[in-house]
């Protein structure tokens, strides 16, 4: 008894000498030694590679979207970052939901199908039957996801193997690169290339090399991504551009992902086109949709992948396996929007035409205020983003690591109270130097909300 006392009271003398050393107070050497066994017993669990990240999304930590987000939270100021709308969303879209919640019908609130409701499949197919130019299983041709990110996420993960390789075209959707390393793939990236200088482009003046994208195509290759209308840059690829990756596709045996969220968001004559509709490309096209963009209810969090049933399939087992279902409520409320939509089609009443009519002001509003400041902005063809060139502006932004873009945005937050988002975070590391010198705007805001950040840039300038 005497030795064990000895040899506790010899070890909290340890612990107390130890803690002066590091020039800490003690008051009770007690409280000092369960200190040292639970620093102890944590920072060996911290440090054990079992509790590490799993390997396969090492890299994939940084998130823009939260860092800028948080900031302009932080700074409160105008947010011309994250692309959702600060108004509200139509009124007969939002009481599709209020009646649904209200309904006397039980099995709303209940689980759904897990490839979706049959109301919303069978609405989607028959809105995208005339556009697609074929007839639709919507059992089995269609699957729904919670957003366009679940969409996305079920489609690589269910088609992607370790060591395939994915073509992702740049600048694209930061989700795109990550997801593709979680499946172990391999991302392979082509960037499109601004053709003309001057104080005002068009997305339509940036393009892909085809020598170029050829190179990326090799037995390995796998999926390649392709986004149109394209987020950040808003440009809407041609049917000439679109047969030229059809036709790589289709010579080497790969799959297509056609991210078309914006697909209802196009100006100035420019028509959206699906790649899915080009010679022999629906059996090798997946689409992705979004009620969130087609309906300003980015908070339903309700995508869908179309395409054939072979493919849409291996999106469907990862589905089951990952969210298994979405809400019901919100998923017949969206069955109903499109179904109210698609008797409205070629009608001035129906939001699908509309939205993009709204748009148009509030984009070319934007863009000569930017011209205006002294900014070079990139004139999107669809969507509701715009790029533009920022570097006439004075800015006393300091040094760090991080990308150009990055250091001039949060300067922006923080010293002028306007968010954008860098879009270097759209690109590789070893080609973020291309989006250096831009930043991104969204214009999917209330007119007064443009206005004010109107303010911000003409004063800032004068």
């Amino acid at each position: 008894m005497h030795k064990e006392l000895k040899s506790c009271t010899r070890f909290l003398l340890s612990c107390v000498q130890q803690h002066r050393n590091r020039q800490r107070v003690l008051k009770s050497p007690f409280s000092t030694c369960l200190t040292c066994f639970s620093t102890s017993s944590v920072n060996n669990k911290m440090t054990s590679r079992k509790f590490e990240l799993a390997k396969r999304v090492q890299g994939t930590e940084k998130n823009v979207w939260v860092d800028i987000s948080k900031l302009a939270v932080e700074q409160n100021s105008i947010n011309l970052g994250q692309g959702f709308p600060d108004f509200m969303a139509p009124h007969d879209i939002v009481n599709c939901l209020k009646d649904t919640v209200n309904s006397d019908s039980p099995a709303v609130h209940q689980y759904a199908r897990s490839f979706g409701h049959p109301r919303l499949v069978k609405a989607l197919a028959e809105l995208y039957e005339p556009f697609l130019g074929r007839q639709i299983d919507p059992m089995t041709e269609i699957l729904i996801s919670v957003g366009a990110y679940g969409a996305l996420f079920c489609v690589i993960q269910g088609l992607v193997n370790p060591g395939d390789e994915v073509i992702i075209i740049e600048p694209f959707f930061d989700c795109y690169q990550p997801m593709v390393k979680a499946a172990g793939g391999t991302p392979v990236f082509v960037p499109l290339r601004p053709t003309k200088d001057g104080s005002v482009t068009s997305s339509a003046d940036w393009k892909l090399d085809e020598g170029e994208l050829s190179s990326k195509f090799n037995s390995k290759t796998k999926l390649i991504i392709v986004n149109t209308p394209n987020n950040p840059l808003g440009k809407v690829f041609t049917r000439e551009e679109l047969l030229v990756i059809a036709n790589l596709c289709k010579k080497h045996d790969v799959v297509c992902v056609a991210d078309e969220v914006y697909e209802w968001m196009t100006y100035n004559g420019n028509q959206h086109i699906k790649i899915a509709t080009l010679p022999d490309m629906w059996e090798r096209t997946v689409t992705i949709g979004s009620a969130g963009k087609t309906f300003s209810v980015t908070g339903w969090k309700i995508g869908w992948t179309v395409g054939p049933q072979h493919l849409v399939n291996c999106a469907q087992i990862m589905h089951q396996n990952c969210t298994y279902n979405c809400p019901t409520p919100i998923q017949e409320a969206v069955a109903r929007g499109l179904e109210l939509e698609k008797s409205r089609l070629g009608s001035p009443g129906s939001y699908l035409i509309s939205l993009a009519a709204s748009l148009k002001p509030k984009r070319d509003k934007l863009a000569s205020v930017l011209e205006e400041v002294g900014m070079k902005p990139v004139i999107p063809e669809g969507g509701y983003f715009m790029m533009a060139d920022y570097t006439s502006m004075e800015a006393d932004v300091p040094e760090s690591d991080e990308a150009k873009d990055f250091r001039f945005s949060k300067w922006m937050t923080i010293n002028k109270k306007l968010t954008v988002i860098p879009p270097s975070a759209f690109y590789c590391k070893e080609h973020e130097h291309m989006a250096e010198n831009y930043v991104r705007f969204c214009f999917i805001k209330e007119d007064s909300t443009l206005e004010k950040a109107a303010n911000v840039l003409r004063h800032w300038k004068n």
